[in-house]
């Protein structure tokens, strides 16, 4: 385990992979610090440009844009009220109380130095907890993939945001999308009007439309947005050290948190930070400083959001199931390099997973270097007016499908896509279950059929193992329970009524 480590740290002696690393980082904050956008859309538009890239190079960056930009939200949040992302909304909490105090360098030298702490104890947890979880997973056979399978699709409650049944509508939207194209086994084409077709969705332009192209119509519809002003920043370094040595339990207590609310699949930094903080003011022993300043509730809040980066990898790499909707998009990219996540990756690929542990070691000081030197213009980017930024994201995402295959086909999808996505956010049913579904799809199919296949046709083959029996029971209840709260819901105020 430690040599594949050292083989991870060892990539870095190719520049590209180091450049890798920074061009995400400075992607990454640039992303997060712009309200509505997000690891998701940043991920979404950087994956065409990777096509030619060396897999590492390309994984690299990819990870180190989704860890960048979970922290740039803290950076408008801090600065303007304005979280960036989701998972930066605690943050604003206390962060921008402290900017309207005149403190907004110490509000972002914390969040900064805390994210990278987060990301550095969450390292360590993902070194030592995903191969023994990929181990056990691989004892899998066609029966257990596919109960797996249906476990990572029952979690679509969970990136549903309280919406059970618009999160089933979404998961079967992916499901369906999932059987378009050749029969595996037979080679018989499947709702393909011609062939190209053949192949399915093109996952790459399905990304772009449904998250970036959508998002794209959001700002054309709303129109030049009121201008918001970035607040100066003088000193971001006037933070001594003894201040983070008396956040020390705070901080490792929340990048626990953070890291083990990341590995439960659809849970999300904003879960995740949100319960940090919680736990922190429960601790505290000052609860009245939180929301006014407290530099506890900071550090809380951006240590936990940062470790679930490496909480949602965990899954991702050693079972093939994405932990959020941004690793969901990352399977993608990983797939188009001819990478199967999974229990196999750490056999045939080990070079994959031990390079992103090592470079998210190595992104704590780059990280933290970039933020701390970079604060004052990263705040600027809130500045930039949304009509700009429509145009610039909507010459990204075409010109990334076109060169995906070099015809306009992908093109096409992408527009298709982007009205769907559109359609689909009005009607508030979410996005990331039909890319879940869709990447899990081909893996339910195939490994069901092949069961049926090796038992000849005999159905009993799925309980006839303990381990597939297992989870198939927690497919089972994590499908049944959200239901069934959702029922009970309407029954309680059917009956109030």
């Amino acid at each position: 385990m430690f040599d594949n480590l050292l083989i991870g740290f060892l990539a870095f002696a190719d520049p590209l992979v180091l450049v890798g690393l920074i061009v995400g980082a400075l992607l990454g904050y640039m992303i997060g610090a712009l309200p509505g956008l997000g690891p998701s859309l940043g991920v979404a538009l950087l994956i065409p440009f990777t096509y030619s890239l060396d897999p590492l190079v390309s994984i690299v960056t990819l990870v180190s844009l989704y860890a960048a930009a979970e922290y740039g939200g803290a950076i408008s949040a801090i600065l303007i009220n304005s979280p960036g992302t989701a998972a930066a909304v605690a943050t604003s909490w206390d962060g921008f109380p402290l900017t309207q105090q005149g403190k907004a360098g110490v509000a972002l030298t914390i969040s900064i130095v805390s994210s990278g702490i987060g990301i550095f104890i969450s390292a360590v947890l993902l070194f030592l907890t995903a191969v023994p979880l990929s181990e056990f997973a691989l004892n899998f056979g066609p029966t257990a993939y596919f109960a797996l399978a249906l476990v990572g699709l029952s979690l679509v409650s969970t990136l549903s945001n309280g919406a059970p049944v618009k999160g089933a509508i979404a998961m079967a939207i992916g499901l369906a999308l999932a059987t378009v194209g050749l029969d595996s086994q037979t080679g018989t084409p499947r709702f393909s009007p011609n062939p190209e077709f053949f192949e399915g969705f093109p996952l790459v332009p399905v990304l772009l439309g449904l998250f970036a192209l959508s998002e794209v119509i959001f700002m054309v519809e709303a129109g030049p947005s009121a201008k918001t002003k970035s607040h100066p920043v003088n000193s971001i370094l006037a933070v001594p050290l003894k201040t983070f040595g008396k956040l020390k339990f705070n901080l490792l207590r929340s990048s626990i948190i953070g890291y083990v609310i990341g590995v439960v699949p659809g849970a999300g930094a904003s879960i995740a930070s949100f319960v940090s903080y919680a736990v922190a003011k429960k601790v505290s022993k000052t609860p009245n400083e939180f929301g006014k300043g407290s530099l506890e509730g900071i550090a809380a809040a951006e240590s936990a959001n940062n470790s679930a980066v490496s909480g949602a990898l965990a899954p991702l790499f050693a079972l093939g199931i994405p932990g959020s909707p941004t690793t969901a998009i990352m399977i993608g990219a990983l797939m188009i390099h001819g990478i199967q996540p999974g229990p196999l990756l750490f056999t045939t690929n080990p070079e994959i997973p031990y390079t992103v542990i090592a470079a998210l070691w190595v992104s704590v000081p780059v990280m933290i270097f970039i933020g701390l030197a970079g604060a004052r213009y990263w705040a600027k980017v809130a500045d930039i007016p949304r009509p700009a930024i429509a145009a610039a994201v909507s010459v990204i995402c075409l010109m990334g499908a076109y060169a995906s295959e070099n015809s306009m086909f992908p093109v096409y999808v992408t527009l298709a896509f982007g009205i769907v996505g559109y359609v689909l956010r009005k009607l508030d049913i979410p996005l990331a279950p039909i890319i879940l579904a869709l990447v899990l799809g081909e893996m339910l199919e195939t490994n069901f059929r092949r069961a049926l296949v090796i038992s000849n046709g005999e159905y009993d083959v799925f309980y006839s193992s303990p381990l597939t029996l297992v989870l198939l029971a927690v497919a089972v209840l994590s499908f049944a329970t959200p239901a069934v709260r959702f029922l009970r819901d309407k029954f309680s105020r059917g009956r109030l009524v």
